[in-house]
């Protein structure tokens, strides 16, 4: 009797291990369905995220620059003529100077214009030149550098930020002046960098174009002055060279005075002695 309730005992025994077996490889089947189901999802946001970011069209950071000279028949026309051109590009004159060279008079003008009106600019101030001495224009793409630099500017604020986080956690002196030091640093890199950013923006945003028109004349020679105009300058030459006598004679009158009467009195005992 009691041998046939060990052998139950037993056999409960083995059933209820085989039953919890099934159960728990059930579980870890179901596991196993689910875990690949949770990683496709968090594929399909990575995946769904990914696309928004590639197609994030980085602009282009492009500065444009411009240099010509050419001749004119009349400097204030076609000064009037790059006027109308800056104001239709809503840009403005920086710089403008004016002189005289070798057998020409010329103007040069520094123009800043947004960089969208740059190609329509050149155009309008090119109506009417039939021939440059000079035409230059360049393009330097920088968005690489431009990035550079906003990414280590970006990395240099969140540095700052955990420094004020650990600046506001010290206690002791010399671990705030420790602190204080790292970021005086890293404020002055910081600052740096937007120096940085905001000149290659100015430069990006605004292009840079210099012209120079230049008008050929005459040269002033002696063949082209006129002869009245060479009287008159002869006449000039001989009141400034009587002028300069006089003023030198002013300059040696003791030396006359002591001439004159040394002249005199040798004349006078000359004459004594022929007497």
């Amino acid at each position: 009797m009691k041998l046939k309730l060990i052998i139950a005992l037993l056999i409960f025994a083995v059933l209820s291990c085989k039953k919890a077996e099934a159960e728990a490889s059930q579980d870890s089947a179901i596991t196993m369905v689910k875990l690949p189901a949770k990683k496709m999802i968090s594929n399909d946001e990575s995946i769904s995220e990914s696309p928004n970011i590639e197609d994030k069209v980085i602009e282009q950071k492009i500065i444009k620059n411009g240099n010509l000279r050419f001749e004119t028949d009349n400097l204030e026309t076609t000064y009037d003529q790059i006027k109308i051109a800056v104001k239709k590009g809503k840009a403005f004159i920086q710089n403008d100077s004016e002189g005289k060279d070798y057998g020409t008079i010329y103007r040069r003008i520094t123009v800043r214009i947004p960089n969208q009106n740059f190609d329509s600019f050149i155009k309008d101030i090119s109506t009417g030149v039939t021939y440059f001495d000079n035409k230059e224009i360049s393009s330097e793409d920088v968005t690489e550098q431009y990035i550079d630099i906003d990414a280590r500017l970006k990395a240099k604020k969140k540095l700052e930020n955990r420094y004020l986080e650990l600046l506001a956690k010290a206690t002791k002196m010399s671990e705030m002046l420790a602190i204080e030091a790292q970021l005086s640093a890293i404020r002055e890199e910081i600052e740096a960098k937007e120096g940085q950013l905001r000149y290659m923006q100015n430069k990006i945003s605004l292009s840079t174009i210099t012209v120079e028109f230049y008008k050929t004349i005459a040269e002033e020679k002696g063949v082209t002055i006129s002869y009245g105009a060479k009287v008159w300058n002869s006449f000039k030459s001989g009141f400034y060279t009587i002028s300069s006598f006089f003023l030198g004679l002013l300059e040696v009158w003791p030396f006359i005075i002591l001439a004159v009467a040394l002249f005199y009195f040798i004349r006078k005992r000359f004459k004594k002695k022929n007497i």
